[in-house]
Formats: structure tokens, C-alpha cells, sequence
């Protein structure tokens, strides 16, 4: 009987390690999901979604980040995708999700950060812009950051060189772009710490010189 009683209690002690190892599992899988290295290579700590509270970063948590962001309400914290007019915006958006991957231009390979937006210009615009960041950020015109609109293009310096990462303005202080390894396409806001000390300016490309091409 004892020796029945050791085996019954060994085994719940099993089972409770178990549990506990499971438990731990899907936290570091959360963890992993939401978490994002800096492009620098700097850990953000407390911008483990990018900069966006709890709150405001539900849909980035999800299984479905797109169906999640198009379901979530005008009101509040958000926008619509069908909100995004702009060509180069509403393909960006398109994208969400998508893994990043250095050098890559293309949903198949992934994206960086001017890769995503070279593939959105050429697909939605027919336009081919240059591959790197810092040459993106001498075509079209300079947009002071009072009067973005959306589909610009917003630069930050975030590898020591004043145009080193590139994102789309997308509306109420928000951007889209392809962060960092380990990282998916994805919104942020610019008015984050992490991003407000690190935007370097905004251009603007000329639709209607676009379409006469």
C-alpha cells in the first residue's frame, strides 16, 4: 500500500512538472512572438510590441495580425485598412505579417525595411525606386513632420547613419514597415520614444509625375 501511494505521488509530482514545463513553453512562445529587437540590435525594453501599449497592440498578438488590425474599431486606437487610399499605404498594409529577412525584396523571402517599400512602390506605383534607405530619402520632396500624409515616407536613423531605416506614413501618427530580424511587417507609432528619437525626416513622392511615366 505504501509503496502504491509513492508511485500515485510521483506521479502527480509528474504531472504538476508538466504542467509547469507547458505553461512555461507557451510564455516563452509569447514572449518570442510579441518581443522585438531594435534595428539597431538594441533589446527595446518596454517595447516588446512595439512601443504600443497593451491595449493598442491587441491585433499584433494575434494568430491573424491582418484579420485581427481590419477588425478592429475607427474609434480609439486605430485605423481601417480600408481607411488607406494611398497606393503605396494600402500594399504596405497588405504585407503585414510578413518575416523579416535582410536584403529581401519580396513577400516569398521576406522583407527589410527599404526592401518592403521598394517591392510596395514597384507593385502599387510601377515605380522602382533606388534598394537602399539612404537613397530613397533624396527622391520626391521634404514633408516637415507637421504636415505628413499618408504614403509618405519616413526615415529614422537607427544604425548610426541619419537615413539607415524607412517606413510609410499610414495616418494618426502611425507607420508601417519591416523592423528587424527576428520581427514580422508590422504597425508603430512614431510618437513612441524609441522612434520619436530617432526620426530623421519625411519625403514625399509625386504621384502625378508616377503616372505620366
Amino acid at each position: 500500500m505504501i509503496q502504491f501511494s509513492s508511485s500515485i505521488a510521483r506521479i502527480s509530482q509528474h504531472g504538476r512538472a508538466l504542467r509547469r514545463a507547458t505553461w512555461i513553453s507557451a510564455l516563452s512562445a509569447i514572449s518570442l512572438l510579441s518581443g522585438c529587437a531594435g534595428v539597431d540590435g538594441q533589446k527595446n525594453a518596454g517595447y516588446g510590441l512595439g512601443g504600443y501599449s497593451a491595449a493598442s497592440a491587441d491585433w499584433r498578438s494575434s494568430n491573424d495580425p491582418i484579420g485581427a488590425f481590419l477588425a478592429r474599431s475607427k474609434s480609439g486606437n486605430g485605423l481601417y485598412y480600408g481607411d488607406i487610399s494611398h497606393p503605396l499605404a494600402a500594399h504596405m498594409m497588405t504585407q503585414l505579417g510578413v518575416r523579416y529577412r535582410s536584403g529581401g525584396k519580396s513577400p516569398d523571402t521576406g522583407f527589410d525595411c527599404s526592401g518592403l517599400v521598394f517591392y510596395s512602390a514597384n507593385q502599387s506605383l510601377g515605380l522602382k525606386l533606388p534598394p537602399r534607405a539612404d537613397d530613397m530619402a533624396r527622391q520626391g520632396s521634404q514633408v516637415n513632420i507637421k504636415e505628413l500624409t499618408v504614403g509618405d515616407l519616413v526615415f529614422f536613423n537607427t544604425m548610426g547613419r541619419k537615413y539607415s531605416h524607412v517606413g510609410v506614413y499610414i495616418g494618426q501618427d502611425q507607420f508601417v514597415h519591416s523592423p528587424a530580424s527576428g520581427g514580422v511587417v508590422r504597425v508603430e507609432n512614431m510618437n513612441d520614444r524609441y522612434w520619436a528619437k530617432r526620426y530623421t525626416g519625411a519625403r514625399r513622392l509625386d504621384l502625378t509625375e508616377v503616372a505620366s511615366k
